[in-house]
Parts: C-alpha cells; sequence; structure tokens
C-alpha cells in the first residue's frame, strides 16, 4: 500500500537541491547493498527539522552504516555531539569507517550492542532523539526515551506505518507480522496520548512519527 501518491512525491522530490557528495555516495552504496537508510522525503524534513531546532545532543538508535547520523552532523549545530546505537557488527564495521573518512569520528560516538541494555545504561539528557531500529521494540524503549529526552526535547521515530498497513485490522495482516503491527498500534497510541508529549503523525517515508517533550 502507497501512503503518499507516487507521482505527487517523485515532483516533490524533482525540487530538492540535492545533499553533500559524500552523503550521496554514502546512500547510493546503501541502496545497492539493500540496507534499510532514511527516505528522500524523510531526509527533506528532518533537514528543515535539524536546521530549526539546532540541538546539540543527540541520540540515534539504529546506526546502520552511519548515514543518518553523519546526516544529523551534516545540517546540525556544528559542534553537535551524536550518540548512536547499533547491533549488527558487520554494519558497525562500516559506519566507524564512514565517521573516520569524513571526520567525524570525535562528533560521533557508536555505542555496539543491544539498544535496549545501551539505553538503559545511558545517563543525561539529550535534545534530540532519533529512532529507526527494530520497529517491535519501540514500546520497550520508550521509558528510557522519555527519561533521557530533555524537556522541549524533540523524539523522532521512524517507519511507523508499516507501508499502510498499520491502519488496518490485525486480521488482515500476515500472521508473521501481527506482532509487530500491534507494538507499533500500542506504540502510536503511547506517543498521541502520553500526558508529558505533543506528537504528529506524518505520512513521510514509511510514517514518521513526530513528538515533543512538554517543558
Amino acid at each position: 500500500m502507497v501512503i503518499v501518491n507516487e507521482r505527487m512525491a517523485a515532483y516533490m522530490h524533482s525540487l530538492e537541491p540535492g545533499y553533500p557528495d559524500y552523503l550521496e555516495q554514502i546512500e547510493r552504496e546503501a541502496r545497492e547493498a539493500f540496507i534499510p537508510i532514511i527516505r528522500k522525503d524523510t531526509q527533506s524534513f528532518l533537514r528543515t527539522a535539524l536546521t530549526m531546532k539546532q540541538p546539540h545532543s543527540i541520540l540515534e538508535l539504529g546506526t546502520a552504516v552511519g548515514f543518518s547520523a553523519l546526516f544529523m552532523c551534516e545540517y546540525g549545530p556544528r559542534d553537535c555531539q551524536i550518540t548512536t546505537i547499533e547491533n549488527y557488527p558487520p554494519r558497525i564495521a562500516v559506519a566507524r569507517e564512514n565517521f573516520h573518512k569524513y571526520g567525524r569520528d570525535r562528533q560521533i560516538r557508536l555505542l555496539e550492542g543491544d539498544a535496549g541494555e545501551a539505553l538503559s545504561r545511558l545517563s543525561g539528557v539529550y535534545e534530540w532523539i532519533f529512532v529507526d531500529a527494530a520497529k517491535g521494540q519501540y514500546i520497550h524503549w520508550l521509558p528510557d526515551m522519555m527519561r533521557l529526552l530533555a524537556p522541549g526535547g524533540t523524539l523522532l521515530s521512524d517507519n511507523v506505518l508499516q507501508e499502510g498497513e498499520i491502519a488496518e485490522s490485525r486480521f488482515l495482516v500476515e500472521r508473521r507480522n501481527r506482532t509487530i503491527h500491534k507494538r507499533m498500534r500500542d506504540y502510536l497510541y503511547a506517543l498521541t496520548h502520553h500526558e508529558k508529549l505533543h506528537t504528529c503523525i506524518l505520512p513521510l517515508g514509511d510514517g514518521l512519527a513526530m513528538s515533543v517533550k512538554k517543558p
């Protein structure tokens, strides 16, 4: 199921001025290797939101090959610091290489291992949290993400609409997808009804939830 009309999406993408060559190269290589990274319309939104919010402390769940962390470095404040978490060793190696190659290894701290375990060990506060990892775990990570999110901070949750299946009854979803379908529905309900959050769900990419923690 297409969330946004493909013709309209193609037109909007045609208006984009493009990104630095190194980001375009990493994106191209990732897509050729079938490594999931943030989609074009999500990139456009992130660039605008980062320019507007200017977060100095960023937490990312789901590094992959480092594209989104480098993207946030590019469009966030020049002195922003990013902590990113990844569990898959081959992608960790590529991400570390990319961070070093493009001079961001002092600005980006990569934590290896399970995101839930890493979250439980983190302290301090983050002005911006971007979660793009195991979708069925979002609901379990929410308490720690709320603990770490600064008042007035932004939580961005990517891929929350599951190619449109999220709107369907669980009985119309393939049996193997029903657990993640239920957990994502629970997560979206928790975000939109949380007493400490204002949340908007946007039909960008595969769905993006933007939540702001009340001051």
